[in-house]
């Protein structure tokens, strides 16, 4: 394990030339998986009602929004704002109780009401309110004495600064070079006055690539080992963080954190807000701490304190159970690493630490009552845990389990120990696999980026390499880096054989459709469903034709459209298409994504070439053209004039079964790989 996390560091530390993180510094942030996150400012004071009642549009620590509260009014909030009941140490106590390693507390929300003491503004709650305190400095004093990690939220966005935009309804707007400076002076007030900082969990906001990298350069500056997240936006981060309240499909090859909230409606205290069973709700985010550390990440779970400062009862005992389930089980959490196999499946979860696997079975009881898992060259040495058997046959591990494995009560854990250390899986069939990790402009561009691609060869220790690719990608140099070498032999795609698909004539193309726009985030899932009667809009819509094959069209901020077209091909077949769009896109081939990417900052129009496999059959295309900053976005699906790929050859500099490629030269190591052209053998 400490090999892998010196090579994520390592990673990690080529992002920003800044960076100073500590090897320790970093490797406690990762193995430490679950922190406490508190949204707590003016906002509780309404407890999400408004002149009585209750506010059910939107988040209510956005209240001041969603209610059209006028500033003024707002303002006047902080001269009744009293949590008197608000104890530092009995929070930083329940997190210690719940199992949690760190705690994250809102310095400042979108309100732009800071609750620390600021030299920037009095819109805070050591001069602005009765209660002269600052909070800030209470839980940061707190988590020294209680001997947990501190770190802060900061939100770029600020509505009460009078050079900030105003109040938009997506909450991401660019930020003005004013408000810039004005970041600039209340974050090194944080990283200052309040003694170390383990995370500095920006949000949302557009920056400009270079605000993002002033900010980030600013944190390493003052304080080295700060883990900065990933909505400070443009790949400047040291960890990616997913949409609110959601998770990725799978493992990522950065450092990670989803943040969840008790209940998805909202992250601040709502006084009207239905609780439900507090043992259903443990085991519901117990279920998703478990999902997030299998797939590799770190998991942050909300509360929202009252107007008063006191917590929420029901939250104190949801976080309880878990920290209860924990102190029995942490060891399948705590420290661990992501499972070792690619695929999820319907039994639970799984992670691992160096000789052990930990079976979590946190899914549904296996049809035959038995787990099998591909697992070749180990030997199993023992097993913990509620099961009735454990061997190895062959390359197969056999767990078979009794009725009472799975119970409403509890989750139960399975502990498996081996000859040696347990490493990711890789099927050896010569398929690609994507490597992940998160690339963005800022939030609503913040999507599961492909860094590099993995082939396990099917010849064992294999000297030479067939790569083919497209006239898209001649002229990259690419790095190729083989199982049992740490150096990367780097490669020039110079176009070597030049070799044209032969497309059967009969192969007929159907009619274009457009639908859209749609205000939509780029990260959706990697498949999609739609037909000329189901569209892929959430709010609805039609599919209207249109005959040209590249087309410009009127689009808002942060909106989507999509084309579709249909293919009729009398064999299974590889073909060459030209695709095109602005700020970002993304093909799918018979509802599944075969490329996804952010353009360059700002990018208008940009063509380029993907290769896609076609069925026998009628086969469906569909292009999605993502805008974040544009007023028009122009669209191009046509098949390629020249059907042409290059086939080169490359002599490995050692024998290998494996093999990893990723491009060089890219803005951050979060930036798509843009390889999906590429095929190895």
């Amino acid at each position: 394990m400490k090999k892998v996390l010196t090579l994520m560091l390592a990673a990690l530390l080529c992002i920003g030339a800044s960076a100073q993180i500590a090897q320790d510094a970093f490797n406690k942030w990762h193995q430490n998986k679950y922190s406490m996150f508190i949204h707590f400012g003016l906002y509780s004071e309404y407890g999400g009602a408004y002149e009585g009642k209750p506010v059910t549009f939107g988040y209510s620590e956005q209240i001041q929004s969603f209610a059209g509260i006028f500033s003024d009014w707002y303002g006047d909030t902080a001269l009744k704002f009293n949590p008197e009941k608000f104890n530092a140490d009995e929070i930083v106590a329940l997190a210690k109780e719940a199992g949690m390693r760190s705690i994250v507390i809102t310095t400042k929300h979108h309100d732009g009401f800071c609750m620390f003491k600021t030299a920037t503004t009095d819109y805070n709650s050591v001069d602005a309110t009765p209660t002269k305190r600052d909070y800030v400095k209470e839980i940061s004093d707190a988590c020294r004495r209680g001997g947990i990690n501190f770190a802060i939220y900061f939100s770029l966005i600020d509505w009460h600064f009078p050079h900030a935009y105003p109040i938009s309804s997506h909450n991401c707007d660019f930020i003005t070079p004013q408000h810039h400076e004005f970041t600039k002076a209340q974050v090194t007030e944080l990283l200052t006055n309040y003694g170390p900082v383990s995370e500095l969990w920006f949000d949302m906001g557009s920056n400009r690539p270079e605000q993002s990298k002033e900010l980030y350069e600013l944190v390493h500056k003052l304080q080295p080992n700060c883990m900065v997240s990933g909505r400070l936006g443009n790949g400047w981060y040291d960890f990616a963080v997913m949409a609110d309240n959601t998770y990725p499909e799978g493992a990522l090859q950065a450092p990670w954190q989803s943040a969840a909230s008790m209940f998805d409606e909202t992250w601040s205290y709502r006084s009207w807000q239905e609780r439900g069973d507090k043992h259903v709700k443990a085991m519901e985010k117990l279920r998703s701490l478990i999902n997030v550390v299998s797939h590799g990440g770190n998991f942050l779970l909300n509360i929202g304190p009252r107007g008063d400062g006191s917590v929420v009862e029901f939250e104190s005992e949801v976080l309880k159970e878990i920290g209860a389930w924990l102190k029995e089980n942490g060891e399948a959490i705590y420290g661990t690493e992501a499972s070792p196999f690619r695929e999820d499946f319907a039994w639970g979860k799984s992670t691992r630490k160096g000789n052990k696997l930990y079976l979590i079975l946190s899914g549904e009881y296996p049809a035959n009552g038995m787990i099998e898992l591909s697992l070749p060259g180990y030997k199993l040495q023992d097993s913990k845990g509620n099961l009735t058997s454990a061997s190895m046959k062959g390359n197969k591990l056999n767990v078979n389990l009794p009725q009472n494995a799975y119970n409403d009560e509890t989750i139960q854990v399975i502990e498996l120990t081996f000859d040696r250390e347990v490493l990711p899986q890789t099927s050896a069939n010569s398929t690609r696999t994507a490597n992940y990790s998160y690339d963005c402009f800022d939030y609503y561009s913040n999507y599961r980026s492909t860094v590099s691609y993995e082939w396990a060869l099917t010849k064992k220790n294999a000297t030479k390499l067939a790569l083919t690719y497209t006239p898209q990608e001649l002229g990259k140099e690419i790095e190729l880096t083989t199982s049992g070498n740490d150096k990367a032999q780097l490669v020039k795609l110079e176009g070597g054989k030049a070799i044209t698909l032969k497309i059967d004539p009969k192969t007929k193309w159907g009619k274009r459709y457009i639908c859209g726009p749609e205000f939509n985030l780029f990260d959706r899932a990697s498949t999609i469903e739609a037909s000329m009667d189901k569209v892929p809009l959430r709010k609805g819509g039609e599919w209207k034709e249109v005959t040209e094959e590249k087309i410009t069209l009127p689009v808002n901020l942060i909106e989507d459209y999509y084309m579709m077209q249909t293919v009729e091909s009398p064999k299974a077949q590889d073909i060459l298409l030209d695709v095109a769009a602005g700020n970002a896109i993304e093909v799918y081939v018979n509802g599944v994504s075969v490329m996804k990417h952010n353009n360059p900052y700002r990018c208008k129009y940009r063509e380029e070439k993907v290769l896609v496999h076609l069925e026998k059959g009628t086969n469906q295309i569909i292009l999605r053209a993502y805008n974040r900053f544009e007023k028009e976005t122009t669209i191009l699906l046509r098949p390629s004039t020249e059907q042409v790929i290059y086939k080169q050859d490359v002599t490995l500099n050692a024998p290998t079964e494996r093999v990893k490629v990723r491009q060089t030269g890219l803005a951050t190591l979060h930036t798509d790989t843009e390889l999906h052209n590429l095929r190895v053998k």
